[in-house]
């Protein structure tokens, strides 16, 4: 049952709290433009006298300023403060490019020295806010107090046409999914990273639920199988909101918050990054938060399997034959493919309800980043609208995804001597795509029924970029609110 006390709970909630971030939003933003300085964005090569007078282009090519992205130049005034700055956007095809401000300006309160559309201004606001983030937590502090350090920080004021609702809900969504990535393992288990979730549901009013035990043993035998080998137990969390009545969307991220490989062990240097292999329920977690923030007018319906793939002898071994929640049988082709297992049951339950939409977000495959890099997260679905639609949108704002196909003729690699499917097949071939079309089995009434389903494998980390600042990232989600 969800839960009537949590639901009653909920209204003495606050607001998401964004103190909890290591610079919250209300320092990353202004609204007195009163003692701001102007922040000229400038083109490689573009004539900063026309924009900016005769003195100050002058200056920008002593300096050497040319307009490169990412390059900052600041002119003092008479009286030697600060009284113009200027940033590099290059050709000004990146998107984000102003994310790399932050990072390059020194700490003062800025206002862009542009009139921009909504468009403009909400996505200069987003790349903004972005390329601010930090995650110093888990360092020794300094002898400078909280305050004074979020002091330290550049501020924008926020451009006049931007969507502050819109930009304020992605920023949150997305500094509390790349804290959650983040967090090192021993920090972040399954039951912290269900109080996580727990707490975000409550702050919406959302309902939940949490399945452990024996009743997860039952009825999400993957999930269980994945986590039985730890001494933290596995769990699936559900957090129900909006309108029954209207369309439903369901919301399926894999939480496996750390991944030793299990009895196929991965080498050490695959190892350290693990952490970052719940960055499916990361991401997932901080789209929900979005919509929700956004009030979209929908049922979300999300689904946190959440497990960790540790090895003892408890855990479960290649070629065990295992029984879905689905009812079909699961043969362990290789336990460091534990990702789609937990998914599956996840799926099974979500497919349940026939949404119009099923997304599943997962940091699922090497065989992803060996096509795609860290860059571009591989989608698969079976709806060309809607991946042309994210495609798009995703080019617009700096949030890139590429298609990759559900080739049916890979089918039969997933083929097992002794179960109705292997987990990975016999094949050591297009592993992203194989994973994707193992995952398809567990949605069919969703698809049958004109649904849409899509699958998203990503990597969940950065090298630094514009708006990226290098660690856990819940790339396509923006892409996928917008």
């Amino acid at each position: 049952m969800y839960s009537s006390r949590q639901r009653a709970l909920a209204h003495r909630v606050a607001a998401f709290d964004d103190s909890k971030f290591d610079i919250p939003l209300s320092k990353i933003y202004a609204d007195d433009d009163s003692e701001s300085v102007p922040l000229h964005l400038v083109r490689k090569g573009e004539d900063i006298a026309a924009a900016a007078g005769d003195a100050s282009a002058a200056f920008a090519s002593a300096v050497k300023f040319k307009g490169s992205q990412g390059q900052a130049c600041v002119m003092p005034g008479p009286d030697g403060q600060l009284e113009k700055a200027f940033f590099g956007i290059d050709d000004g095809s990146e998107p984000l490019v102003l994310g790399l401000a932050p990072g390059k300006l020194p700490p003062k309160t800025y206002t862009i020295a542009k009139d921009m559309d909504a468009s403009e201004a909400t996505t200069a606001a987003l790349a903004w806010g972005l390329g601010s983030y930090k995650y110093t937590r888990l360092q020794k502090p300094s002898d400078s107090t909280e305050e004074n350090k979020a002091k330290d920080a550049p501020s924008l004021v926020w451009p006049a046409k931007a969507d502050k609702k819109k930009v304020s809900a992605m920023l949150e969504g997305m500094f509390w999914a790349r804290d959650l990535i983040n967090t090192p393992a021993n920090l972040l288990g399954p039951e912290e990273l269900e109080k996580e979730a727990e707490q975000m549901a409550l702050q919406h009013g959302a309902e939940w639920k949490v399945t452990v035990g024996a009743t997860l043993e039952k009825d999400f035998p993957l999930i269980h199988a994945v986590g039985k080998g730890s001494s933290r137990p596995p769990r699936l969390l559900e957090i129900k909101w909006g309108n029954p009545e209207k369309p439903k969307i369901a919301l399926v991220g894999k939480g496996v918050v750390f991944d030793t490989g299990g009895y196929n062990i991965k080498p050490g240097g695959s190892m350290f990054p693990m952490k970052k292999d719940m960055g499916g329920a990361g991401a997932i977690l901080g789209l929900t938060h979005m919509l929700m923030a956004s009030g979209i007018d929908a049922h979300v319906h999300t689904l946190i399997p959440i497990a960790e793939n540790s090895i003892s002898g408890e855990a479960f071994r290649p070629s065990d034959v295992i029984t879905s929640r689905s009812g079909i049988t699961v043969e362990i082709g290789n336990t460091d493919a534990e990702g789609r297992l937990i998914l599956a049951d996840a799926l099974s339950l979500a497919d349940d309800d026939k949404p119009e939409l099923i997304l599943n977000m997962a940091t699922l495959t090497g065989a992803h980043r060996v096509a795609l890099g860290w860059d571009l997260p591989g989608i698969f679905t079976n709806d060309d609208e809607f991946a042309a639609k994210l495609y798009e949108k995703g080019e617009s704002i700096g949030d890139p995804v590429w298609r990759l196909p559900l080739h049916k003729g890979y089918e039969s690699y997933l083929k097992s001597k002794v179960a109705d499917t292997s987990s990975t097949g016999s094949k050591g071939l297009a592993g992203a795509i194989t994973a994707a079309l193992f995952l398809k089995k567990f949605v069919p009434k969703t698809i049958e029924n004109g649904g849409t389903w899509m699958h998203i494998d990503f990597a969940g980390w950065t090298d630094p970029r514009p708006g990226r600042p290098e660690g856990g990232e819940a790339q396509a989600i923006q892409a996928s609110l917008w």
